[in-house]
């Protein structure tokens, strides 16, 4: 047999037990936050049907999903014209992908599960999502997303409400500099329709959803790649890089967008959320890449630091329409929980008393003693108390040695003696003390 160099897929990663006690820690909090606003959970496939998927990220996210080859003979139909194009091999080979994001999948699972909803649905989601990314810090090729979505309602409250949803989770993992920017599209949609450009918009908003990343100056020249005129470019400049308090940009864009029916359509819906809530930035340089997004767009930054977004979301008023349910608006955010974890590593902010640890390891000294060891372990679960039972008939001292390093706090050790007695050895591994107890007074002593 060929010897393999073990590896991993670029942009994956495994995770050990220690690893993992913080990701279920940090799931686990946000799975709480969510209840206690009133969400309820669903699952979706990890695999999608490709016309499900296509269309709805922008040709650049579209060309992130990871496509899956048909079963079996999958080259099966191919005709020689299809050879003259990827696309028509790609599309007759790929019929099934894995999904790039939860909240396509979730229009798909309202559209087919209406007569089963009631509407407003609240619902969340934690799951992996793939994207064929250049790995990065903080961007993998498979990752967890925690969504929450409204469906069946425009209602401005639904913003507000996910504005305090986003500070309880930062609140709760003591991320205190984490600042939630606000936009709407359809502002977006009237700088382009005042500057006579419509029929670039989505251009616009991937453009303008790098600003973070390329600077203004790149910006400006995939300005020019789209035919934008030198006056406009400026305008629009002056507009990116506005300061100020969200009354004062809010007075400014009026001022710009005072022709627009559309923009002053997502102005008036800034003024609604003003006055429910202070508690985000008004940032007119947001834009958010991808396509479905039509009114309100979320994002979630740290102040003075460049890791990118931690959490991004926004309504989305046509996303259902593709599969045949109309005229159903959704809003929701998705919390990047790599990011998140990476952010309470550096500052530390994990709790101390995370422990994965087993309370007892069972030893004992021949393995006529296996019986009695196995049934005393299952005894110490019933009543809750974590227990390994070691597996090999190895002496004493290499027992006691595997129960420091895997840091369990107790081993009972069970002999001749123990049995005859039935007072059990008990051995605390911190002080290195030891007494012959009941199953009882261990119970008791190992819970406490």
């Amino acid at each position: 047999m060929k010897k393999i160099n073990p590896s991993l897929p670029k942009g994956t990663r495994d995770f050990g037990p220690s690893v993992m006690l913080k990701r279920d820690y940090l799931l686990n909090t946000i799975k709480n936050i969510f209840s206690l606003y009133g969400f309820n959970a669903i699952e979706t496939p990890s695999i999608e049907n490709m016309e499900v998927l296509n269309g709805k990220y922008g040709d650049e996210g579209d060309k992130l999903i990871f496509r899956i080859l048909n079963s079996g003979n999958f080259t099966e139909g191919i005709e020689k014209t299809d050879i003259k194009t990827i696309s028509n091999i790609r599309t007759k080979i790929s019929k099934k992908g894995l999904r790039y994001d939860l909240t396509v999948p979730f229009a798909r699972f309202v559209s087919m599960n209406r007569d089963k909803i009631t509407l407003p649905f609240k619902r969340y989601q934690i799951q992996k999502v793939w994207r064929a990314d250049r790995p990065q810090r903080g961007r993998y090729r498979e990752f967890y997303q925690c969504d929450v979505d409204y469906i069946g309602t425009k209602s401005i409250i639904c913003e507000n409400e996910i504005i305090n949803l986003v500070f309880s989770v930062f609140n709760k993992f003591q991320i205190e500099d984490s600042i939630i920017k606000v936009n709407n599209r359809k502002i977006l949609a009237g700088i382009s329709e005042v500057f006579n450009f419509q029929n670039k918009f989505d251009e616009f908003c991937i453009i303008i959803d790098k600003i973070d990343k390329i600077g203004l100056e790149k910006i400006n020249q995939e300005f020019v790649k789209i035919n934008l005129s030198k006056d406009s470019i400026n305008q629009i400049n002056k507009i990116l890089l506005l300061k100020g308090s969200n009354q004062e940009k809010l007075d400014y864009i009026k001022k710009v967008l005072v022709k627009s029916k559309i923009g002053k359509e997502g102005i008036l819906e800034i003024e609604k959320l003003m006055k429910l809530t202070s508690k985000f930035e008004f940032d007119l340089s947001l834009a958010r890449g991808l396509s479905y997004y039509t009114s309100s767009i979320f994002e979630v930054v740290l102040k003075d630091k460049n890791l990118g977004s931690i959490c991004g979301g926004g309504r989305y008023d046509d996303l259902t329409e593709i599969f045949g349910y109309k005229n159903i608006s959704g809003v929701g955010i998705s919390f990047g929980i790599e990011r998140i974890y990476e952010i309470m590593e550096e500052r530390n902010l994990f709790p101390n008393n995370l422990d994965q640890s087993n309370d007892v390891l069972i030893s004992y000294l021949s393995e006529n003693y296996i019986g009695k060891s196995l049934e005393i372990a299952n005894t110490l679960r019933e009543k809750n108390i974590k227990v390994d039972v070691y597996s090999e008939n190895n002496k004493l001292k290499k027992q006691l040695q595997y129960a420091n390093k895997n840091n369990i706090p107790f081993v009972i050790i069970i002999g001749e003696e123990e049995i005859k007695s039935k007072l059990y050895t008990l051995k605390n591994m911190k002080d290195g003390t030891q007494k012959n107890l009941s199953i009882d007074e261990i119970i008791s002593k190992v819970s406490r």
